[in-house]
């Protein structure tokens, strides 16, 4: 499974070409995957003979009303539910605002609920291992792999740099002492790149010094909003772009997980709120 192709931070190609702007193109969806814009919940003589799919929605709803954020995700298996069960989750769940790609292992699908994740989980060989959802403000699946083979510190300047590298070496000295000093909680250190003059060799220095990762992350929840993982543990390139494509806020950010992606308890409520009218219709 891949996903589409992700246009580059910075350097050829980092912004949109042609007169109109270029496309913004989003991640494919598994191709197992059943994803909707908004959750159509069928009608209850639909879903005669679905029963382990409404259960498996109802111990959804027990790890909404029960999660807080900061804890561990709480897990759905859904490996073992016949095609048509796993279809009406699919349904109900819906296609929300945020969609991650984790290296070739790991795909995540917030739904419609937020805080609910429809995660996959691969084999190198693209073989299907864990299929699930997740209850978290970011799913532990992802977490746990974004910075595992990440470099410690941020890489030392070259001794001689690079022609038309100006600004650079300025901020990766300050984002050394970010990374360095940076533990899980603190405040997001943000870089704006927009705001800063950069030529293109000093981009392109930023980021073969910082390095690149393998997650991508997508939300339409604020505009179009594009994250990359850099190769440095808790160092991300974030960009958002407007209505026409063209990117209008290009910045590093040093935290374990951006803001955009996380959910909060309110929202986590809410959904709970939210699943529980749906599933009323089922009883």
């Amino acid at each position: 499974m891949t996903s589409d192709y992700i246009q580059p931070a910075f350097g050829p190609g980092s912004q949109p070409g042609g007169g109109d702007g270029g496309d913004l193109d989003y991640m494919e969806m598994p191709r197992d995957m059943a994803t909707f814009a908004r959750p159509v919940a069928p009608e209850p003589e639909d879903t005669l003979g679905m029963e382990a799919g409404k259960a498996r929605l109802d111990e959804l709803l027990q790890a909404l009303q029960t999660f807080k954020v900061g804890g561990a995700s709480a897990v759905v298996g859904l490996n073992d539910l016949p095609k048509k069960d796993l279809g009406l989750v699919n349904q109900i769940l819906g296609e929300g605002e945020v969609s991650i790609v984790c290296g070739a292992n790991v795909q995540a699908q917030e739904s419609v609920l937020a805080g609910v994740w429809r995660v996959l989980i691969m084999a190198d060989d693209g073989t299907l291992v864990d299929d699930r959802i997740e209850v978290a403000d970011a799913p532990d699946s992802v977490r746990e792999r974004i910075f595992a083979s990440a470099a410690a510190a941020v890489a030392p300047l070259d001794t001689q740099l690079p022609e038309g590298v100006f600004n650079a070496p300025s901020l990766l000295s300050e984002l050394a002492d970010k990374v360095a000093s940076y533990r899980p909680g603190d405040p997001t250190h943000v870089i704006n790149l927009t705001l800063l003059p950069q030529t293109e060799q000093d981009l392109g220095y930023l980021h073969d010094k910082l390095g690149a990762g393998g997650t991508i992350i997508l939300s339409r929840g604020y505009g179009n909003c594009r994250i990359s993982s850099a190769g440095t543990r808790n160092v991300w390139w974030v960009q958002y772009f407007n209505s026409q494509d063209a990117i209008i806020l290009n910045s590093i950010e040093v935290v374990d997980m951006p803001e955009v992606v996380h959910a909060a308890q309110e929202d986590i409520d809410d959904s709970a709120e939210r699943l529980a009218e749906i599933l009323d219709v089922y009883r």
